[in-house]
């Protein structure tokens, strides 16, 4: 039987992209559909925009600590509309580069919706249908908003990077990282930010010790934070809105931005018909070669809610051609992923949590935390926190967890280093690097506790 394509892609960010470039690179005809911008997420509505949001929203710390170096400088107002203005041209311009790349490597592309009408076709939103031996689904997830009184008031992370203007006074509901990012970006650009979460501490799933820290900096910084509170109603007062919290708090806000969960992007595909099925999130269940129950769809990325990370989908979307189009059955690797938030202060994060290899297995925690000289002597006490978690049994370094500036830039070296599985030895067998901050993950000679 003859098909129009040997893939049909259907979702145009990291993932799929990826994975059509890299199959058409091979020499297979390739279709990808996108109903929407090109990117996907992360460069359009996340990981992008937002880290541009955190660099601009530092700059106003900068200016106290330069004052206290000796430069003669006066802070000034930031000005949204600069920003936002050439925020935009950015995702424009990586936009243009998305397309190009798809387009250079041969891959046919179309702006629209796609749906599958059987295991080889799809229907695209203008009623025409392509055949393909072999469909690939990279829709990824959108964040929601949980129904409440009011709930149709609230923003999500989507919206933020389109805001008119900076709002006086935001609300951000989450603990999430999400969540957590933009209170420090809120706060950074001069909004007074109150930040709500019901659970009883933020961050939950990363090392304790160090999400605590992150929470105290927060808080430190002037961030209004409130643990184990969630929204009861909100309604529109004036320019306003008026939240009603389940600490007995009532208050007005110009913008309530919720983070508090995202959902696959997998309704009104034809799954059901096809009898794909999907989990309890409402994601597609795959195997570990990212195939579905039908043999010719498979699906990657945030839409299978399994590591929902750009690099991750990447990974899966190379994973997923080695094994359709190369012939070399590759189960993308899951384990060990370093990460960054980009929380103010940042977190770099590898490998288990102190909680997580305690259950396990005998450990020896290694930590540190102190005041960074650059912001010491600039007057200012924010702390860092180096930490590793060493496996009592075979010394690997189970865990390491960062909270500095540039800590995401510092994970990603560690992590070689944990991937590989290095010992604490083999990290003290390493010479110090002075004077930074990371010196202190090669120079703790005796455990804090052992576990």
């Amino acid at each position: 039987m003859s098909f129009d394509y040997d893939l049909f892609v259907i979702g145009g960010g990291s993932g799929g992209v990826r994975a059509a470039r890299v199959a058409a690179a091979g020499g297979a005809k390739v279709a990808l559909a996108e109903e929407d911008r090109y990117g996907g997420t992360c460069v359009i509505r996340g990981c992008v925009p937002k880290k541009l949001m955190v660099f601009a929203s530092e700059y106003s710390g900068m200016v106290e600590d330069a004052q206290a170096y000796g430069w003669d400088i006066q802070p000034g107002a930031f000005d949204w509309d600069a920003f936002k203005g050439k925020l935009e041209a950015e995702l424009d311009r990586l936009e243009g580069i998305y397309r190009n790349l798809l387009k250079n490597s041969g891959v046919e592309s179309f702006d629209a919706r796609a749906t599958l009408v059987d295991p080889h076709t799809v229907e695209l939103s203008d009623g025409s249908r392509k055949s393909a031996k072999h469909i690939l689904i990279a829709t990824g997830g959108r964040p929601i908003v949980p129904e409440f009184p009011g709930s149709d008031l609230a923003i999500t992370s989507n919206d933020v990077f389109h805001l008119e203007k900076l709002p006086e006074s935001i609300l951000i509901v989450g603990g999430g990282y999400i969540a957590c990012e933009f209170a420090g970006i809120m706060n950074g650009l001069g909004v007074k930010t109150t930040q709500y979460y019901r659970g009883a501490q933020i961050l939950r799933g990363f090392d304790d010790e160090a999400r605590g820290l992150v929470s105290e900096e927060m808080c430190q910084s002037g961030i209004d934070l409130h643990l184990g509170t969630n929204v009861l109603e909100m309604t529109r007062e004036g320019d306003k809105i008026r939240v009603k919290a389940t600490n007995g708090d009532e208050a007005l806000f110009d913008q309530v931005m919720y983070a508090t969960g995202r959902a696959p992007n997998a309704d009104d595909l034809g799954l059901e018909d096809l009898g794909i099925e999907r989990g309890r999130k409402g994601e597609i269940l795959v195997d570990k070669y990212s195939q579905t129950g039908v043999p010719s769809v498979y699906a990657i990325g945030d839409v299978t809610d399994r590591v929902n990370l750009t690099p991750v989908a990447i990974r899966e979307g190379m994973a997923f051609v080695e094994t359709v189009f190369n012939g070399n059955p590759t189960s993308p690797d899951h384990d060990l992923i370093p990460t960054a938030i980009f929380t103010q202060p940042e977190m770099g994060t590898v490998g288990l949590s102190e909680e997580e290899a305690a259950q396990q297995e005998p450990i020896e925690v290694y930590a540190t935390s102190f005041k960074p000289m650059q912001q010491a002597f600039a007057g200012r006490a924010q702390r860092v926190l180096m930490k590793l978690i060493v496996s009592q049994a075979s010394r690997k370094v189970l865990g390491c967890h960062i909270v500095a500036p540039g800590a995401g830039e510092m994970i990603q070296l560690a992590g070689i280093a944990v991937k590989m599985g290095a010992t604490k030895e083999d990290f003290d067998r390493t010479v110090a690097v002075h004077p930074t901050m990371s010196e202190e993950l090669v120079t703790m000679k005796t455990p804090v506790r052992t576990a």
